[in-house]
């Protein structure tokens, strides 16, 4: 009757027991985990879907390039010799106005002004998304035309009436932005490359000089003299600080 108040050691067959319970509760735990992460929304609206059936069947790997077009509410890649989708891209509520081939990339524009890129070969992943605020209203009057604009060393031009926008393709970072001066407002749609630069027009009435009425942009942001490297290469790609060309002046010099 007196004890010492310590708690009866545990039998062996309870303590087989209470073993037992513990990668239940771990497994139960796991699956609780996964059926939230589930639920969860995807981001953006994401809905991202392969179809490349016969490529897993006959064993041959997809197409590094296969031709892209929009279709109603989706992005979407597909074989050229049978039309049949490998890929499909959509986003819940939206739907691309233009879609932009890259080398290993599908870049769209979206709707509400957002711009993604998707792994081209085989649609494995979204890599970025990138939104473009109070473009929606100007695209739904104005289409798509020259918005979109791959310029050299792999990066992307995004041309709207506020501003131009550089981005690198491969991550989606920003690089440089060009604002419209006062008055004065980019046209996409006359936009045109020569040789490795795109001349933009840029009318701004309150100018009589034709010259403030066009702008030249390369990789490297607008064309001038004695431009500051800006280095456009992600680090460990061959690539050092400095840029083999000129810089650009809408960054300060480094």
């Amino acid at each position: 009757m007196g004890g010492s108040g310590e708690p009866p050691e545990p039998t062996p067959r309870a303590a087989r027991r209470r073993a037992a319970r513990v990668p239940l509760l771990v497994g139960v735990g796991l699956l609780l985990l996964a059926v939230v992460h589930q639920a969860r929304p995807a981001p953006y609206g994401d809905r991202l879907v392969p179809h490349a059936r016969v490529d897993r069947a006959q064993g041959t790997p997809p197409p590094p390039r296969p031709p892209l077009r929009t279709t109603g509410g989706a992005v979407e890649a597909y074989d050229a010799a049978t039309g049949r989708a490998r890929w499909t891209y959509a986003r819940e509520g939206h739907r691309p106005l233009a879609v932009l081939p890259a080398r290993g990339h599908a870049i769209a524009l979206w709707d509400d002004g957002l711009v993604t890129d998707t792994t081209r070969h085989d649609g494995g992943a979204v890599r970025w998304h990138r939104a473009l605020p109070g473009t929606a209203r100007w695209l739904a009057d104005h289409g798509t035309t020259g918005v979109l604009r791959l310029l050299g060393d792999g990066m992307l031009a995004v041309i709207t009436p506020e501003r131009v926008v550089a981005y690198r393709v491969a991550d989606g970072d920003l690089r440089w932005i060009l604002p419209a001066r006062p008055g004065c407002r980019f046209v996409p749609a006359r936009a045109v490359r020569h040789g490795a630069v795109l001349l933009i027009a840029r009318p701004c009435p309150a100018e009589d000089r034709w010259t403030a009425g066009l702008v030249a942009v390369d990789d490297l942001g607008i064309v001038a003299p004695h431009r500051a490297p800006l280095g456009n290469g992600q680090w460990g790609e061959g690539h050092g600080a400095e840029h083999p060309r000129t810089g650009k002046v809408v960054a300060p010099p480094r």
